[in-house]
């Protein structure tokens, strides 16, 4: 199963995980929480990161979920980027996660990342265009759609 890693700034990535588990109503496995504050060093930033990637690596590999590109969570972790082994995502959200921790047993890690990009950009609405009886944005179409639909679980 492929290891999780959730670095943000503050308390988020601790918050994505309890509201994570209140959703599924169980623990999540091989999931870990890196909250990254400002008076911290880097270089403990990054053992903390390190050590989460410890906890949670499996031969399948680890997917770290960071909250915005660009930003010191983001910066850190494309340190640890090993092409079928590590890879990042930005830009977590709890769909993102949920789908994450429910597609991770049946994909392999460039797959599954590629399948959550798509998959966050596709769960972004506007809920007055729904609720007035259109269609969500096709505005992201990606080679991958179909690929979402064999994407393991309904989140």
């Amino acid at each position: 199963m492929i290891g999780i890693v959730i670095v943000t700034h503050n308390q988020l990535a601790d918050a994505l995980i309890d509201t994570a588990v209140s959703v599924i109503g169980r623990k999540l496995k091989q999931v870990a929480a890196v909250c990254v504050w400002e008076n911290e060093s880097t270089n403990m930033l990054h053992t903390k990161i390190a050590g989460s990637i410890d906890a949670v690596y499996s031969s399948e590999g680890v997917l770290i979920l960071t909250d915005m590109f660009g930003g010191i969570p983001s910066d850190l972790s494309y340190s640890f980027l090993k092409k079928g082994k590590i890879e990042v995502i930005s830009s977590i959200n709890l769909p993102i996660l949920l789908k994450a921790v429910d597609s991770r047993k049946s994909m392999n890690l460039s797959t599954l990342s590629r399948c959550l990009e798509a998959y966050g950009k596709k769960s972004i609405s506007v809920a007055s265009e729904i609720l007035g009886g259109n269609a969500r944005s096709a505005m992201y179409s990606c080679p991958l759609d179909s690929l979402l639909h064999t994407c393991p679980g309904k989140v």
